[in-house]
């Protein structure tokens, strides 16, 4: 049986969908009396695990799901060993540094050496600022990042942005994308080269 790992969040329902199209019916997910964390197909050929976001390449790369559904966001940030199959074309948005619109700061080269980066895109952020040679400090939050320049905690964000409107309503503007992410299908390795048949089929019909 083929097993799925499903992100909660901005691509769930869209993944539901998705999957809806292509013949496998987890909408049972989407009752919010439902509070199961697994489910089977009514077919009986597939399940799917309702995970985390950042959870998904985990399962996948463990093995406990042969295929998930995330964002490239999260597959650069924690680079696994998964094999990315489709690009899904949904869940759009881009990953960006933000700085206070007082701040004067117009590009990330603006910005003084050893400025303090927030982001919970931790290796992201770091990547970045070491190719174009500048150090910084890069400091994990985990909520709401816009408070680190709000606050003078930090000069800069890096994170996902969507609209901007959040951005905007706090007095931050973007300086510079670093690039844009949308909803991936993704297998584990060994499964997928195991069964290349099935998951071409599924693949194609996706």
């Amino acid at each position: 049986m083929l097993t799925f790992a499903l992100p909660k969040g901005s691509l769930f329902k869209d993944s539901i969908q998705l999957l809806q199209k292509a013949g496998l019916d987890f909408s049972a997910f989407l009752d919010e009396s439902n509070r199961q964390l697994q489910i089977t197909d009514p077919t009986g050929t597939a399940k799917a695990l309702l995970v985390r976001a950042q959870d998904v390449p985990v399962y996948v790369e463990y093995g406990q799901a042969q295929m998930g559904i995330v964002g490239e966001d999260v597959l650069r940030e924690k680079t696994p060993k998964v094999a990315k199959l489709v690009d899904l074309g949904f869940g759009g948005c881009r990953m960006s540094i933000a700085v206070a619109q007082a701040s004067g700061y117009q590009s990330p080269l603006d910005l003084p050496p050893h400025s303090r980066i927030a982001s919970k895109y931790v290796n992201c952020a770091r990547t970045y600022f070491d190719s174009i040679d500048l150090p910084v400090e890069i400091i994990p939050l985990y909520g709401s990042v816009e408070l680190g320049p709000i606050t003078g905690m930090a000069e800069a964000i890096v994170d996902l942005v969507s609209t901007g409107k959040t951005l905007k309503d706090n007095g931050l503007i973007e300086i510079e994308v670093l690039y844009h992410s949308t909803a991936r299908l993704i297998a584990h390795p060994l499964s997928y080269r195991l069964h290349s048949d099935r998951f071409g089929q599924l693949i194609q019909q996706i």
